[in-house]
C-alpha cells in the first residue's frame, strides 16, 4: 500500500507515523507513506495556498489550484482520494478495515476554514471526520486514520490475532477489562476467574464485563 498525505504541515503528519508499529510496517515494506507540502504545487512569488471566502465570512479557505495540481500529479488508476474535514462522515473501525485493503490512498488535509468546494466535487471520493470537534489542521487527523488503517495490514502487528480481539472489532461493544502480573498490586487483585484456567467461565466473564463497560462509557453503541 502507498499513502500520500497532502498538507501544509508534513512534519506533523509524519511524526506519529515514524515510531513503533507503523514505522516497523514502513521498514518492512508493508506500506509506503509520504507527506507532501501543499506549497510544492502553489504558484506565484509567495506560493500562496489560501484565499478569502467568496460571499464573505471569517477566515481563509484553501484554494483549488494547488490541490488540483497535487492530486493530478500523484493520482494513479487505483487511487482513492480522502479529504479530512469536520464535515465528513465519522470514521469507524469498519472504515479502517475497508481502507486497509486499498493499494493507494491520497489524503487531503483541510486547513483554515477548509477547502474550496470544487475540490470536493471534482476530486474527492470520500470526506472523513475523526470526531465532532475542530483541530488546528487536518494533518493530525490524517495521521490518526493512517495509523488505524496501517495497523490492519496483514503482518503489521506481528500477531495475526491482535486486530481480532479488540475494541470496535464488534462495532457495538467495547473490550472487556484486561489485567497482567502481578496478581496483586497495591491491594487491588486480578479477578479470580482470569486465574482459574476455565476458558468457558473466562469468556462469559469477558462478555459480561464488556457489556457493563459499554453501558458505562458508550451507551450509544448499544442503542444501535
Amino acid at each position: 500500500m502507498r499513502i500520500d498525505i497532502i498538507t501544509l504541515f508534513p512534519d506533523i503528519a509524519l511524526a506519529p507515523l515514524s515510531e513503533s508499529i507503523i514505522q516497523r510496517a514502513r521498514q518492512n515494506g508493508l506500506v509506503d507513506i509520504h507527506a507532501h507540502p501543499l506549497r510544492d504545487w502553489a504558484t506565484g512569488k509567495h506560493r500562496k495556498t489560501d484565499e478569502y471566502l467568496c460571499g464573505g465570512g471569517q477566515g481563509m479557505l484553501l484554494m483549488p489550484g494547488p490541490l488540483f495540481a497535487a492530486v493530478e500529479d500523484l493520482k494513479r488508476d487505483d487511487t482513492r482520494v480522502i479529504l479530512m474535514t469536520p464535515q465528513g462522515a465519522p470514521f469507524q473501525q469498519s472504515d479502517a478495515q475497508r481502507l486497509s485493503t486499498s493499494t493507494h490512498l491520497m489524503i487531503l488535509c483541510g486547513h483554515y476554514e477548509g477547502v474550496d468546494h470544487r475540490v470536493i466535487d471534482a476530486l474527492v471520493d470520500e470526506e472523513i471526520s475523526i470526531g465532532d470537534y475542530v483541530l488546528t489542521n487536518g494533518a493530525i487527523a490524517a495521521a490518526v486514520i493512517t495509523d488505524a488503517i496501517v495497523r490492519l495490514i496483514p503482518g503489521a502487528l506481528g500477531d495475526a490475532r491482535s486486530p481480532v480481539d479488540e475494541s470496535f472489532t464488534n462495532p457495538n461493544m467495547l473490550e472487556a477489562p484486561a489485567y497482567t502480573k502481578p496478581n496483586e498490586f497495591r491491594g487491588m487483585h486480578v479477578p479470580e476467574v482470569l486465574l482459574s484456567g476455565d476458558h468457558g467461565k473466562i469468556e462469559a466473564w469477558k462478555k459480561d464485563q464488556a457489556l457493563k463497560r459499554t453501558q458505562k462509557n458508550r451507551p450509544d453503541l448499544l442503542d444501535r
